[in-house]
C-alpha cells in the first residue's frame, strides 16, 4: 500500500445526532459510539462529514423525522481528528485494493455458497441506493485483508455524490460530501460543540 496514506494534518469532522446525547458526550459523560449496521457506507466506525458541520446538521434532521428515532432534537458536534493511517477511497492505490478485494470477496463468497450483498435503495424515492450492504462487506472485507498483511487501518474516508443534480446536466448533487469512518478511537483528539460565526460589524 502507498506510503503517503497517513494524514499528518487534522481534520474537523462533524456528527450529527441527539442534542441530550450530544451534550453528554461533550461533557464526557458518554462515549461517541461506532455504527455496526451491515449498511453502513463506509464500514463500521464512527461517522464524520468532514468540514461539514451543515451537512451534518441536515442529517440530523432528517433522521428526527424518521419512525422510532433516538434523534428527538437534532444537533450537531464537531471533533478534532488524526486520520493516522487512512483507507482513503480518494486515493487511487486505494480504490485499486477494493476493486482487487471486490473480486477475492465474490470467489469466497461463492466457495461458502452464501450470496452477494446488494446496494439497495430505502424507498421508492431514494435515488442513491443508501442501504450500501455490498460497499460495506466490500470495505470491511478489504480491512480485514489489509490486517492480515499487516496493515492497520485507523479511518476510512470517501467522496460522495448524493441527492439530486443542482441544475441541469449538472456534475455536482445537492448533498455532495467527504464522509470519513473513524476505526481507531484514539484517533478522535478533542470533541466540542461548534461555534456560530460572528459579525465583525456586530
Amino acid at each position: 500500500m502507498d506510503m503517503y496514506t497517513n494524514k499528518t494534518s487534522f481534520v474537523f469532522g462533524f456528527h450529527g445526532l441527539d442534542e441530550e446525547i450530544g451534550r453528554k458526550i461533550v461533557s464526557g459523560i458518554e462515549e461517541i459510539r461506532p455504527s455496526k449496521n451491515n449498511y453502513d457506507w463506509l464500514g463500521h466506525g464512527v461517522y464524520f462529514w468532514e468540514n461539514n458541520p451543515a451537512r451534518a446538521q441536515k442529517w440530523a434532521e432528517s433522521q428526527s423525522q424518521r419512525a422510532n428515532t433516538s434523534v428527538k432534537a437534532p444537533f450537531v458536534i464537531g471533533a478534532a481528528i488524526d486520520l493516522g493511517n487512512c483507507f482513503d477511497l480518494l486515493q487511487q492505490d486505494c480504490l485499486d485494493f477494493l476493486a482487487a478485494q471486490y473480486e477475492d470477496m465474490i470467489a469466497d463468497l461463492e466457495l461458502e455458497n452464501e450470496p452477494l450483498p446488494e446496494n439497495k435503495p430505502w424507498t421508492e424515492q431514494d435515488i442513491d441506493f443508501k442501504k450500501r450492504e455490498l460497499d460495506c462487506a466490500v470495505i470491511r472485507y478489504a480491512l480485514e485483508t489489509a490486517k492480515e498483511m499487516g496493515i492497520q487501518y485507523d479511518s476510512v474516508r470517501a467522496a460522495f455524490w448524493e441527492g439530486k443534480e443542482l441544475y441541469s446536466n449538472a456534475g455536482f448533487k445537492q448533498y455532495n460530501h467527504i464522509q470519513i469512518a473513524i476505526i481507531n478511537p484514539d484517533c478522535i483528539k478533542g470533541i466540542f460543540i461548534p461555534r456560530k460565526m460572528q459579525d465583525p460589524n456586530t
